[in-house]
């Protein structure tokens, strides 16, 4: 059975590769990205059934309307991937005072998950991109207080991204699953190039790990887990993660950013 399938960050990298693979199982893929010409050239490669929405993440705006498109279209869809993600950027804090790595890669995507809840298959998946890179929240950093070097905010921002997939499956017994992945480590993309000044591992590795995390059996009763395709199973993650006051405390802060920002 073919699928609906949302990709953010669809563009380039990990996200392409990804809607490539699915969209040649015949696969719907709403392709996402903050470019109208590399989303136009993202469809012709990807090819198949395909569909375009910008929408810059940084932008909590931009997120709702985004979600406000999807849902004027599609009802239901069957799967989430977050995937869209930053590491550098020119300007790191964003027009309402916040680290654009927490804005990006932790309050959009939980802020879009929110919005398309109502319209996500019951049996459907959200797919979190984590990251290997994982450190406890600074709660000043999350609240935009305090300034953080480019690494130690992504690594936040991606155990934020990972406490926030576990919390939001608790609270969705009856599905859809929300499943955190880190895809693997250095992989091809531009952000490692970027971050590290290496060519990277295939991103094919990436990429099918995504594919079975969406459709995979395995990933089936998923929800609430972690996966490290580093190690190639279903892992704990970073210790702070398991820690149920910074859990808790990193949710509420989440919300409140989230709530303020709609």
């Amino acid at each position: 059975m073919t699928k609906t399938i949302l990709i953010t960050g669809s563009t380039d990298g990990i996200g392409l590769l990804t809607a490539q693979t699915l969209a040649a199982e015949g696969h719907t893929i709403l392709l996402h990205g903050r470019n109208a010409a590399k989303l136009e050239a993202a469809a012709k490669t990807v090819g198949g059934a395909t569909e375009q929405y910008v929408a810059d993440l940084s932008n909590m705006d931009d997120v709702h309307s985004l979600a406000d498109r999807i849902r004027a279209k599609h009802s239901p869809i069957d799967v989430v991937i977050n995937n869209a993600g930053v590491l550098k950027a020119p300007t790191t804090v964003t027009k309402d005072g916040y680290d654009i790595r927490f804005v990006v890669n932790t309050f959009a995507p939980y802020a879009l998950t929110q919005d398309l809840l109502p319209i996500i298959a019951k049996d459907g998946r959200v797919v979190n991109l984590s990251s290997a890179a994982q450190a406890p929240i600074d709660l000043n950093a999350l609240h935009g207080r305090k300034k953080l070097n480019d690494m130690d905010a992504y690594a936040q921002s991606k155990l934020a991204i990972t406490i926030w997939s576990h919390e939001m499956a608790k609270a969705l017994p009856d599905g859809p699953a929300i499943i955190a992945v880190n895809p693997g480590s250095l992989l091809a993309s531009k952000m490692v190039k970027e971050g590290f000044g290496l060519a990277g591992n295939d991103l094919s590795i990436g990429a099918n790990v995504l594919r079975e995390a969406a459709l995979g059996a395995s990933f089936a009763t998923a929800s609430g887990k972690y996966f490290d395709n580093d190690s190639g199973r279903f892992a704990p993650p970073h210790s702070a993660a398991q820690d149920a006051a910074h859990s808790a405390a990193v949710m509420q802060a989440i919300q409140s950013v989230v709530t303020q920002e709609t």
